[in-house]
């Protein structure tokens, strides 16, 4: 399955790091000390948070926000962040 969500990226203010966020999926935040590493962290937060949702005996999966409708901080911006899940069978 293939997930896209929209991330939030708000440059830190004492360093060139981010701080990552995700409008749609409640909780889920991610940093890193520059935008390739904030990047690839928040790709992490977001499939272990797909990932806990898809577990669940009645999974809710939250509709994706349009990135227009995305109110932004000065300095922010948005990125597009693809979660792919591949389901294997549960071999209990």
């Amino acid at each position: 399955m293939t997930f896209i969500y929209p991330a939030v990226l708000t440059p830190h203010k004492e360093d060139e790091g981010y701080h990552v966020t995700f409008p749609d999926l409640v909780g889920c935040e991610a940093d890193g000390p520059d935008l390739q590493d904030a990047l690839e962290n928040a790709r992490a937060a977001a499939y272990d948070w797909v990932c806990v949702e898809l577990e669940e005996d009645d999974p809710d999966m939250p509709e994706v926000t349009h990135e227009e409708d995305i109110l932004l901080d000065e300095g922010s911006f948005v990125r597009q962040i693809m979660i792919i899940v591949k389901l294997l069978p549960d071999y209990d």
